[in-house]
């Protein structure tokens, strides 16, 4: 309670106490006045005086006693936090802002992201079980809900970047403009069919196998609740973000970092009410795979550790938890490093209990929800290792910070194979994988297929490089399209064991790099554009998570994982450079003809 609120009380109390004190001192001035009046028989203009008098003095008491119950009255709020005090000057986290900066590099032609009516931070979109908060209702509960997020993201903004922008200057310059190939029909992953392809299927199954007939309308036949009602057709003007993202999947990358609709699909990961969430199956962690009334879908990794909380440095490399904002800087790196195999990835707050808890229809999930001794809504799941009340996921007391990947084409249109890495650790804690023990183990991944043809050992490379930048030790699988063969990109999924140590590298990750001593000369050429002061790659990955939306929260990386990125970077250079010293044929030239 104030001081100011305190002293305004006070003095109410002691002026009623006033006011009552004036009454009977009115009453017994005029009593006397009447016995003594009725003894020497004063004049009547005299009495008169005396009464007018009182009457007076008991009516300014009054109104004094009225005024200072009033002020009583007054509800006396605390001040729920240190914040209180500036909490007329609590940034607001702008979705749209974000995502409009967040994309302005990508082509002047590409247009403006909707308009975001909601924001990722005030949407609670879902009832909640009045029994579970007897004294409050829905509005009150939401309000609340809206109070911890504004708490909890009341630190300090990202500032604009002043001046010119780093990231523009990046993907302005000609090296993530080159020209590619044209791309023709088998280079799509998805197509949309015309109806001579869709009569020469044989059956309406075939027909919506892998696409939507060019003349004919989808109408969703659900009839659950919370999805909403849609009709899709060949316009691409009608189909959601998601369907967007994978119709535009190609044979060189997952995304064309041109293409306006990456706006649209990372506020849609933002903005869109969750329906269904239930757990997904497989991995040592707890996932959650998310559904959106458009039909989307992502894949949800919690919070499970604070930002700066550093690997412990007697764990082994399969003994960390993941944490979602590795998910999200990984996507961030990849893309300035102009890869674009991974998935976009965006942060969220969400509410456990709404968004969650009250609409999971997993029981596996749902039976593993329980309040914490200082009241924060917790669960854990169930996965192989580290699902146990012991590591529980917890709100703060409800609200949630979380990744969320927009899911890839269903393997039942675009199937997928996954490799075992040659370059796999043996996750034992005593024996070493044979990449470890043979300097000259290349030499014999150079003689296996797909290995000893085409660029799939650049392609693992750079996916090494990548690795070693973020301090990732867990790429034990990749994945492709079996579309295209061995003719294609590598998807960088499951990243969430990255940037866990900042004070410590790990050479071995890059032991692909080093013992076959190979690399793309436009992974080269970026690399060197990277390290130059005006395209720093700490300070084009500061800026652009800037644009994410838990950045209102507290920064993505800390300042220390990004220096970080620039002593790695110099270390991967010093490595090409010695190899370059021992070999003539380090550099694959994948962009012959343009200097």
């Amino acid at each position: 309670m104030s001081r100011k609120r305190f002293i305004m009380i006070r003095f109410g109390f002691l002026a009623g106490l006033h006011a009552l004190f004036g009454f009977s001192m009115s009453l017994s001035v005029v009593v006397p006045l009447s016995s003594s009046m009725t003894r020497q028989k004063p004049g009547r203009s005299t009495r008169s005086i005396y009464l007018s008098l009182a009457c007076l003095s008991l009516t300014l008491h009054l109104l004094l006693a009225f005024f200072c119950l009033s002020v009583l009255q007054t509800a006396c709020v605390l001040p729920t936090s240190s914040f209180s005090s500036t909490s007329s000057s609590i940034p607001r986290t702008d979705t749209q802002h974000h995502l409009s900066v967040f994309h302005s590099s990508s082509s002047s032609a590409a247009s403006s992201s909707p308009r975001n009516e909601a924001g990722p931070h005030n949407d609670v979109h879902h009832k909640v079980n009045a029994n579970m908060f007897p004294h409050k209702g829905r509005n009150s509960f939401n309000e609340a809900f809206e109070r911890e997020k504004k708490l909890i993201g009341a630190r300090k903004m990202p500032q604009k970047v002043k001046g010119h922008s780093k990231v523009e200057a990046l993907f302005q310059h000609p090296l993530y403009n080159l020209p590619r190939p044209e791309l023709q029909e088998e280079d799509w992953l998805l197509k949309v069919k015309t109806n001579k392809d869709a009569s020469n299927a044989g059956s309406e199954e075939e027909e919506w196998e892998d696409g939507i007939s060019n003349d004919s309308k989808w109408q969703s036949a659900s009839q659950e609740k919370g999805y909403d009602k849609v009709a899709w057709t060949s316009d691409v003007e009608t189909h959601p973000p998601w369907l967007r993202f994978h119709l535009g999947i190609t044979r060189w990358e997952l995304f064309n970092r041109k293409d306006p609709n990456l706006a649209q699909l990372t506020h849609y990961l933002t903005t869109q009410r969750i329906i269904s969430v239930v757990q997904k199956t497989g991995g040592t962690q707890l996932k959650l795979l998310v559904s959106f009334p458009n039909y989307g879908q992502a894949l949800l990794k919690p919070m499970r550790q604070s930002r700066d909380a550093e690997t412990d440095a007697n764990l082994f490399y399969f003994s960390d938890f993941e944490r979602h904002n590795a998910e999200i800087a990984a996507f961030h790196l990849d893309r300035l490093l102009g890869f674009n195999r991974i998935p976009p990835v965006v942060g969220r707050l969400i509410n456990v209990t709404s968004d969650i808890r009250e609409i999971t229809s997993d029981q596996r999930l749902s039976r593993t929800f329980f309040t914490s001794p200082v009241g924060n809504t917790c669960f854990h799941g169930q996965c192989e290792y580290y699902c146990s009340i012991e590591k529980p996921v917890c709100g703060q007391p409800h609200v949630l910070e979380v990744s969320l990947a927009a899911m890839l084409p269903d393997l039942s249109l675009a199937p997928r194979r996954s490799w075992r890495s040659p370059w796999r650790r043996s996750y034992s804690r005593t024996k070493l994988a044979q990449w470890e023990k043979d300097p000259a183990y290349c030499d014999t991944v150079k003689q296996m297929p797909p290995y000893n043809h085409g660029t799939r050992l650049v392609d693992l490379i750079d996916m090494a490089i990548l690795d070693f930048l973020m301090s990732n030790m867990d790429r034990h699988h990749y994945e492709t399209f079996e579309k295209f063969g061995n003719e294609s990109f590598l998807l960088h999924l499951d990243n969430g064991r990255a940037f866990g140590r900042h004070s410590r590298d790990e050479p071995s990750i890059l032991a692909p790099l080093q013992q076959c001593c190979s690399i793309r000369r436009s992974t080269l050429l970026r690399l060197h554009l990277l390290s130059l002061p005006g395209y720093a790659l700490s300070d084009v990955m500061r800026e652009s998570l800037a644009q994410d939306p838990l950045a209102g929260v507290a920064p993505l990386l800390s300042e220390a994982h990004l220096h970080a990125l620039d002593r790695r970077l110099a270390t991967v250079l010093r490595v090409v450079q010695a190899c370059q010293g021992r070999h003539s044929d380090v550099i694959y030239n994948d962009i012959e003809g343009h200097d």
